[in-house]
């Protein structure tokens, strides 16, 4: 089993009027071979899948596409994706119901946002070669968002073992740990630039491994962070942008991300591969000439955090190994 995870996918703006010229396999570029590949393909959803609702007030980007848009995340094969994150309620609560509701008429599952609490709760559940892939979304960003009893919104989680909606979250896990062999937590969290990982997130990754989570899967920071391996789980502090028309940090890079490629063995990680990525033209591509160079600096973010991360020159990508001896 082979799972690939992607970070922030942002197909509205530029890239929305490029998807209007071209096919729905526009913006993956020669990627779209790398994640089909996968047995099961995540991302995290940047935009809403809509034509409805008005822009959420005070805030300054808000992202969507024609639902249309969504045969282009077809096209790549995603299965599962978060929702839980700052712009799934940026034209409001019916422009998100619109979207989900495209993605569940399209078979594309996901987590972290609802029509109230208890939904956007609810873990993501699928099952591919015999093996169920379960995935929970939360998000510390835009509290204002935060899904209540009666009230839609998302999965609202601040990063701190003692807050009371971290502990459910923590339950939440442990519960879904009944109905997957393989459990991902996703978590957009923190702000959008910088290497360094939040000594919280750190230490909030190490609780979601001891409630049950087999991979976390960050994101929100636009451009990737290391990965730390615990007790054979791999963290994901950031998978970085995959694909938007953003302005590029020349500092920072925030063009620059992987497909995160696990390898798992009956429900167990045992493989890690990192295949870096370039966006251009509102289009990601595989690294060329450069892709040694954003995989060194990957493997320097990996061994701050205690991993270690090997270019594998015949794959063309960083290999970080899970099992016992090898990180």
């Amino acid at each position: 089993m082979e799972i690939a995870f992607v970070g922030d996918v942002m197909l509205g703006r530029l890239v929305a009027d490029e998807l209007r010229r071209h096919p729905p396999e526009h913006p993956w570029g020669d990627a779209l071979r790398l994640l089909r590949r996968a047995d099961v393909l995540v991302g995290n959803l940047e935009f809403v899948l809509s034509s409805d609702g008005r822009p959420w007030p005070g805030k300054t980007f808000h992202f969507r596409a024609d639902p249309a848009a969504v045969a282009s995340l077809e096209a790549a094969g995603f299965d599962l994706v978060s929702v839980a994150n700052n712009h799934v309620l940026d034209f409001g609560w019916d422009a998100a119901a619109e979207s989900l509701a495209t993605l569940a008429s399209h078979g594309i599952r996901f987590a972290g946002a609802g029509e109230d609490l208890e939904a956007a709760q609810r873990p993501a559940v699928l099952e591919r070669a015999g093996l169920r892939v379960g995935m929970l979304a939360f998000t510390d960003n835009e509290p204002g968002w935060a899904a209540g009893p009666g009230a839609p919104g998302v999965h609202h989680v601040p990063p701190d073992p003692r807050d009371p909606r971290a502990a459910a979250l923590f339950e939440s896990v442990a519960r879904a740990r009944d109905h997957a062999d393989l459990l991902v937590v996703s978590a957009h969290w923190g702000g959008n630039w910088g290497v360094d990982v939040p000594p919280t997130h750190r230490a909030f990754a190490r609780a979601l491994v001891d409630a049950g989570a087999d991979v976390v899967f960050g994101h929100s920071p636009h451009i990737p962070r290391g990965v730390e391996v615990i007790r054979g789980r791999p963290v994901l502090y950031s998978a970085g942008d995959f694909v938007d028309d953003y302005a590029v940090d020349p500092v920072e890079r925030n063009d620059r991300s992987f497909v995160f490629v696990l390898r798992a063995d009956g429900g167990v990680p045992v493989e890690l591969r990192l295949h870096p990525t370039e966006i251009g033209d509102c289009r990601v591509r595989l690294a060329g000439a450069s892709a040694e160079r954003i995989a060194s600096e990957m493997s320097r973010r990996c061994a701050v955090l205690g991993t270690r991360a090997t270019w594998d020159g015949a794959r063309r990508c960083l290999v970080v190994g899970l099992e016992p001896g090898t990180h």
